[in-house]
């Protein structure tokens, strides 16, 4: 059975893994986006995340709905809004009348009567953070939202909403979502302090660092057709640098001398992080969410867990 944590201090109950749902509709097809979903559910996953832009925009949403059926109620839904809806760019952001129409879309597409974690996909310079949590809470007291959260967002950013949502006396967000891994640790800083302050719960993405900390790339060596870095040159030259090159032999060497792989690793390390409710990790395949379903068992030591933030200290 897979870890569960709470979302937050005032979240409901998921799984330690959860299923990032950014292929569905991209990268594969609603066959491929099938066998990953019955897969996540047979192997007893909670978490799934979506967003409306994912899949074309509008893909992954409309796959899940159509999957999903009388397993709806057995998955925590969570699905975010913000970025753009349309090529001029006018469908987006965190006004309460984009708000109010992007929620009654994704609920269409997903064929459900709410979703479970709705969040707030990027910070919308343009609308003041309370015109936005006031939506947002309309909408949990409607029924149709039951929980809130953002994602991109900075230390200073979190705290300036969780300050409005207690001056307007709406839902705050209670988790927030942003890249983390082996290899990007830039929320250590502001962040995660913020996030530990306002019991705001992390849900960390990229989480294998875009597929650099499974070992399927090789310093020196063309990336595997059709692999994610083969093809967003702009990624691969933000992983593939010097720097990261010593650090994934420095982890491969100490996941060898424990009879372990750099995939359970990345997992175990965040796990190890008492901020981490839920770890969002797409995958393309059932074999590959079967594979992250038994890499998120290994527990490291609390010394384990100091040298292996030593190695990865850029």
């Amino acid at each position: 059975m897979v870890e569960q944590r709470t979302l937050g201090t005032s979240g409901p109950a998921v799984t330690l893994l959860g299923l990032g749902c950014n292929n569905f509709g991209g990268r594969i097809d609603f066959d491929a986006t099938r066998a990953v979903v019955h897969k996540a559910l047979d192997l007893g996953i909670t978490l799934f995340d979506t967003a409306d832009i994912y899949g074309n925009e509008g893909g992954s949403e409309e796959f899940l709905g159509r999957l999903l059926g009388a397993r709806r109620k057995d998955i925590v839904l969570a699905t975010k809004f913000g970025m753009a809806m349309d090529h001029r760019g006018r469908l987006r952001g965190g006004s309460r009348g984009y708000i109010m129409a992007a929620v009654e879309e994704s609920l269409r597409r997903l064929k459900t009567d709410w979703i479970d974690l709705y969040q707030l996909h990027r910070p919308d310079r343009d609308t003041p953070i309370e015109e936005t949590l006031r939506a947002l809470d309309d909408l949990v007291r409607q029924g149709k939202v039951r929980h809130v959260g953002c994602s991109y967002f900075t230390g200073a950013q979190l705290k300036a909403a969780h300050a409005a949502a207690l001056r307007a006396g709406v839902t705050p967000f209670i988790t927030c979502q942003n890249e983390y891994s082996l290899l990007e640790r830039g929320i250590e800083a502001e962040l995660a302090p913020e996030m530990t302050a306002e019991g705001v719960g992390f849900l960390p993405y990229l989480p294998l660092a875009a597929g650099m900390l499974t070992g399927k790339y090789k310093r020196d060596a063309p990336p595997p057709k059709g692999a994610r870095l083969s093809y967003r040159h702009s990624q691969a030259a933000r992983f593939f640098t010097a720097t990261n090159w010593r650090i994934v032999a420095a982890l491969d060497g100490f996941c060898a001398a424990r009879g372990r792989t750099l995939l359970e690793l990345a997992f175990a390390w965040l796990a190890a992080h008492p901020l981490v409710s839920s770890i969002i990790a797409g995958a393309t395949s059932a074999a590959q969410v079967e594979a992250n379903r038994r890499a998120i068992e290994w527990r490291l030591s609390p010394e384990e867990k100091d040298a292996v933030d030593r190695i990865a200290t850029p």
